[in-house]
């Protein structure tokens, strides 16, 4: 059985108002990821998603360089225990 796991991104730079969030959540569902992406209040992205973790590094990958109108200044990440709490992939919008 494959190990489940959990990825937790902040992303800076030029990632806001580019398309990062529907990118991430358009490479997120075909990598059969669940979780979600939001813009925060100091422009920066924040992405949690859940899978197999061969699918969520290339996620991680993809958020390293974002699309190609994002300009990526900084990538934080850590991995954590996953929960199963997500049934999709959502970009929040506060």
């Amino acid at each position: 059985m494959t190990k489940l796991e959990r990825l937790h991104v902040i992303v800076s730079g030029t990632v806001q108002g580019v398309y990062f969030r529907a990118g991430a959540q358009q490479k997120a569902q075909s990598l059969g990821l669940v979780g979600f992406v939001k813009n925060r209040d100091d422009d920066s992205v924040e992405l949690v998603a859940e899978g197999e973790r061969e699918s969520l590094e290339e996620l991680l990958l993809w958020c390293s360089k974002g699309p190609k109108e994002a300009i990526v200044k900084h990538m934080e990440f850590a991995w954590e225990t996953y929960s199963g709490e997500f049934s999709g992939f959502e970009i929040i919008r506060e």
